[in-house]
C-alpha cells in the first residue's frame, strides 16, 4: 500500500510539472510577472516551484534556457526580481544562447543580461551573489560580453564589482582585444587605463592592436598606441600595419607610417606597397588608380635615399600570374601605368611575396582577379589563377570546398557555351577533391581543438556532390565533337574514379556517388551547374560502374541505387518524359548488367519494382526479374517470407544473401 503511494505521489509530482512546465516558462519570457507567480503559488510543493523556474526549456532554434534565464536575457526586470524574492532562483545555472550567430554553451543569467545591455537586470543579480567571473564553456565571461556589445556602464558596474579585466576566453583573446574589433573605443580606453595590457597576445598571435588595425579603428590604434603597444607579429608573420594595409585600410596605415619611430623605412615601403597591390585586386575596394598612387610611393620611398637605394628581393616568376616580374624601378612602374591587367598582375606578384603562401589571406584577391576574368570570358586566366589559389589553400590545410565548387560551376559554363576546356585541368581538380574528402573524414574522426565537427561534416556531403558533378562534367567532356583526348587522360580518370570507389563515400543517408547519379532529387547548384549536370545520368552512372561501384551497395534504408532510381522518377525532369524514361530503361540495363539484385528489399520490404511510379518501368523491372531469378534468390525468399531462423545456420555469404530479400524489421 505504501508502495502505491509513492508511485501516485511520483505520478502526480511528475504530471504537475508537465503541466506548469511551458505556462511557467512563457510567463518569465514575455515578463508577466504577476501571472508567474499565480501559477507558481497554486503549487504547494516548494521543490517542484524552484525545480520549475530552474528546468531546462528547449527553444524550436536550439537555445536552452530556465525561466528564470530566459527573463534576464529579455531585460524582465520584474520577473527576475520577483523570482529572487520569493524564490530560490539557481544564480550560476548554465544555458546554451545564439549571441552574434554564434552558440554560446555555459552561459549564466548574468552573462546573458550582460550580453543582451540590461543594466538594471545586471545589478540586480549581481546584489543578490551572481559570480561575475563565471565562465562560458569557451571562458567567455560576463565582462567580455558586455565588451562585445560596448556596454561602458556594464562594463564599469563589473569591473567595480570584482570582474578581472585579464580574464581571457579559450583562445586567450581578451575583453580589451574585443573591444578593440567591434571598434568601441570609450570602452578601450577604459581598459587600458585600469592596467589592461596592450601587448598580450590571443592563440593566433594577435594583440588588441592587430584587431583594430584589421578593422581600421583609427582612434583605437592611436589609443593602444599611445599605451605602450608594441608591432608584434602574428601566427603568420603579420604586423598590424601588414594587417591594415591587406585590409586597404589607408587611414590605419598613415597612422602607423607617420608616427615617429614606429617604423623603419623598409617596413613603411612593405605596407604602402601591400595596400597598394590589395587596392589593385580587392573585391570590395577594387581602385587601379589608388592602387597605382601607393605602388609608386612605395618606389620613391626605395629610392628616397641615393646612398641606400633599397632593392626588392625578387621571387621566381609565377606562372599563374603570367611569370610577371615586378617593376624595379620608377620607370619600370611609370610604363604599366595605364596597363590594368599589368597592375594586377604586378600587385598580385608583390602580396604572395609580402604576405607569402603560408597567409590565408593571399588567396582571396586570385579568385577574385580569375573570377573577373571568367565574367570577360577569358577562362584559361580564370582556370590558371584559380588553380593556384586551390594550391596555396591546400597547402596550408585550409577548407577549399567553396574553391571546388567554383571550378564545377565555371568547367559547367565553359561546356554550356562550349568554350575550350582541358581535360587534365578538370582531372587535377578532381583529384584535389579526394585529397579535401579524404581530409574531412580525418577531422571528422580526430577531430582538433578548432574543428566543428558538424561544420565538417556538411563540408564533407558538400564536397562528395561536388565531385559527383566533376565526373558528370567529365563525361560530357569526354563526348564533345573535336576535344582532344589522349590517352593518359583516361587512364588518369579511370585511376580517379576507382580511387573514389574505394573510399567508401557515403552522405549521412548512406547514399553512395552512384545512389546520388541516379536519384532524380539530387541537388544540384544553380549557378551554371544546372546546364549540365542533370540526374539520372547514365554516361555518369557507366562510369562509375565500370571503375568498381557497387551496384548493391544500400543507404541507410537498405535502398540500392535501383531503389532510388525508381522511387525518385516522378521528380526527375517530369517535362522531359520520354528522354528521361530512356535514361531509366539504360540504367536499368546497366544495374542488370552489373549483376544488381532485382528482388533486393529496403527496410520497409519494398523491392525496387515496387516503389516505381511509372507502370512502364515497373513493368520493365518485373520482366528483367522473371528472366533472371534463380533458385538461390527463390530460396532467400521463403526463408524471410516464413520467418525460418537462418543467422548461425548457415555459412556468412549465405547469411549476406538471405539479408537482401529480407527487410530489417521483418528480420530475427
Amino acid at each position: 500500500m505504501i508502495t502505491e503511494d509513492c508511485e501516485m505521489t511520483r505520478l502526480s509530482y511528475e504530471e504537475l510539472r508537465q503541466n506548469f512546465k511551458d505556462s511557467v516558462y512563457f510567463a518569465a519570457r514575455d515578463g508577466y510577472a504577476i501571472s508567474l507567480v499565480a501559477l507558481l503559488n497554486e503549487i504547494d510543493d516548494w521543490h517542484l516551484q524552484n525545480e520549475l523556474i530552474n528546468q531546462e526549456f528547449i527553444e524550436d532554434d536550439g537555445q536552452i534556457f530556465t525561466p528564470f534565464i530566459i527573463a534576464a536575457k529579455n531585460g524582465k526586470y520584474n520577473v527576475v526580481f520577483t523570482l529572487l524574492m520569493k524564490f530560490k532562483p539557481d544564480l550560476e545555472k548554465e544555458c546554451v544562447i545564439k549571441f552574434d550567430g554564434h552558440i554560446v554553451s555555459g552561459a549564466t543569467a548574468l552573462w546573458c543580461a550582460a550580453g543582451s545591455g540590461h543594466m538594471n537586470v545586471v545589478k540586480l543579480l549581481v546584489k543578490h551573489g551572481a559570480n561575475v567571473n563565471h565562465k562560458t564553456k569557451a571562458h567567455s565571461t560576463p565582462l567580455r560580453a558586455a565588451c562585445f556589445d560596448g556596454r561602458m556602464d556594464i562594463v564599469q558596474y563589473l569591473v567595480t564589482h570584482g570582474a578581472d579585466i585579464n580574464l581571457a576566453n579559450a583562445y586567450n583573446n581578451t575583453c580589451l582585444m574585443i573591444s578593440a574589433y567591434k571598434g568601441h573605443t570609450d570602452v578601450v580606453e577604459y581598459l587600458l587605463s585600469i592596467g589592461s595590457d596592450p601587448n598580450e597576445q590571443a592563440l593566433c598571435g594577435a594583440t588588441a592592436l592587430h584587431y583594430a588595425a584589421e578593422c581600421g579603428h583609427v582612434e583605437i590604434c592611436s589609443a593602444l598606441l599611445d599605451h605602450g603597444a608594441v608591432l608584434k607579429l602574428n601566427e603568420y608573420g603579420m604586423t598590424p600595419v601588414i594587417v591594415a594595409a591587406e585590409r586597404t585600410r589607408e587611414a590605419v596605415v598613415h597612422v602607423f607610417s607617420t608616427r615617429p619611430h614606429l617604423l623603419s623605412r623598409r617596413e613603411t615601403i612593405d605596407a604602402l606597397e601591400l595596400m597598394g597591390a590589395s587596392f589593385a585586386n580587392d573585391k570590395d575596394n577594387y581602385n587601379v588608380a589608388k592602387a597605382y598612387q601607393y605602388l609608386m610611393h612605395a618606389m620613391e620611398l626605395r629610392y628616397a635615399d641615393v646612398d641606400d637605394v633599397i632593392k626588392k628581393n625578387l621571387a621566381p616568376p609565377i606562372p599563374a600570374y603570367e611569370n610577371w616580374v615586378e617593376s624595379q624601378t620608377i620607370q619600370d612602374l611609370q610604363a604599366i601605368r595605364y596597363n590594368s591587367n599589368s597592375i594586377h598582375m604586378e600587385s598580385l606578384t608583390i602580396r604572395e611575396r609580402i604576405l607569402g603562401r603560408k597567409c590565408p589571406e593571399v588567396a582571396h584577391p586570385i579568385v577574385f582577379r580569375g573570377a573577373v576574368c571568367a565574367d570577360n570570358g577569358r577562362f584559361d586566366r580564370c582556370e590558371s589563377l584559380w588553380m593556384h589559389a586551390l594550391e596555396i589553400r591546400q597547402e596550408n590545410n585550409l577548407s577549399v570546398q567553396r574553391d571546388l565548387l567554383r571550378f564545377a560551376q565555371v568547367f559547367s559554363q565553359m561546356i554550356h557555351i562550349n568554350a575550350a576546356l582541358r581535360v587534365s585541368n578538370i582531372l587535377k581538380v578532381s583529384a584535389a577533391c579526394i585529397v579535401e574528402l579524404e581530409r574531412n573524414k580525418q577531422k571528422m574522426a580526430k577531430p582538433g581543438p578548432k574543428d566543428d565537427v558538424e561544420v565538417i561534416a556538411e563540408e564533407y556531403e558538400q564536397n562528395i556532390v561536388t565531385v559527383l558533378y566533376l565526373l558528370t562534367i567529365l563525361t560530357k567532356v569526354l563526348k564533345r565533337p573535336n576535344q582532344r583526348i589522349q590517352n593518359s587522360d583516361i587512364a588518369a580518370l579511370y585511376k580517379l574514379v576507382f580511387t573514389l570507389s574505394k573510399m567508401n563515400l557515403k552522405l549521412r543517408d548512406g547514399q553512395t556517388l552512384l545512389h546520388l547519379a541516379v536519384n532524380g532529387v539530387t541537388p544540384v547548384d544553380d549557378f551554371h551547374t544546372n546546364d549540365v549536370c542533370r540526374f539520372p545520368c547514365v554516361d555518369t552512372v557507366k562510369l562509375l560502374l565500370h571503375c568498381g561501384a557497387n551496384v548493391s551497395e544500400c543507404d541507410c534504408d537498405r535502398n540500392t541505387p535501383l531503389h532510388i532510381l525508381a522511387s525518385t522518377l516522378q521528380t526527375a525532369r517530369s517535362n522531359e518524359h520520354n528522354d528521361i524514361i530512356t535514361t531509366i530503361e539504360e540504367i536499368i540495363k546497366l544495374f542488370v548488367e552489373s549483376g544488381i539484385h532485382l528482388d533486393a528489399v529496403n527496410n520497409d520490404g519494398l523491392t525496387a519494382a515496387q516503389l516505381c511510379t511509372s507502370h512502364l518501368i515497373e513493368s520493365l523491372v518485373k520482366s528483367y526479374e522473371m528472366q533472371l531469378i534463380n533458385l538461390k534468390c527463390l530460396a532467400s525468399r521463403c526463408i524471410t517470407c516464413h520467418k525460418l531462423k537462418y543467422r548461425g545456420l548457415v555459412p556468412q555469404h549465405l547469411e549476406n544473401f538471405i539479408q537482401l530479400h529480407s527487410a530489417e524489421k521483418f528480420a530475427d
